[in-house]
């Protein structure tokens, strides 16, 4: 089983941080770490404030987020990296020692996309978060259920 769950985007602003506290919500925090990460953060940018306020108004906070760059140390066996869109699981397979990388859709079965709401009206973000939401319900499952013999994509 994972240990850890990475959330991997551009900036890991808006999607990443949604998607891990969702996560961390979802799930027991000591059976899995979880985590967002970016692939360019040139600082440690606080999460936009849209997908902040969008938490926040579900009972969701995460005051002291700030955005992290992927690294190759991230990688490990037990470590689960989760993308939004296949391009950026290519990105992120061409990492030196990456493994263990999936599309969140692909591993949950959803047929849309996760939209990036970054730059969007507040009702985009609210549209993410549910869309999210949905989708690491069934993200849970498949951590819960061992995903290589429970999910298609691992």
């Amino acid at each position: 089983m994972f240990k850890k769950v990475i959330f991997v985007g551009r900036r890991a602003t808006c999607r990443e941080p949604m998607a891990m506290a969702l996560l961390q919500k979802e799930m027991p925090y000591d059976l899995v770490e979880v985590c967002a990460r970016g692939l360019v953060v040139l600082f440690a940018e606080p999460m936009n404030p849209k997908a902040e306020e969008v938490l926040a108004s579900n009972g969701i906070f995460l005051p002291d987020y700030r955005a992290c760059q992927l690294v190759p140390e991230d990688f490990s066996e037990d470590t689960l990296v989760v993308t939004f869109h296949q391009d950026m699981k290519e990105k992120v397979m061409d990492m030196e020692g990456a493994q263990n990388i999936v599309v969140l859709t692909d591993v949950t079965g959803d047929e849309l996309e996760i939209i990036d709401p970054y730059g969007g009206e507040l009702l985009q973000y609210e549209i993410c978060l549910e869309t999210l939401g949905n989708s690491i319900r069934k993200l849970v499952q498949c951590l819960q259920n061992d995903m290589n013999g429970y999910c298609p994509a691992v």
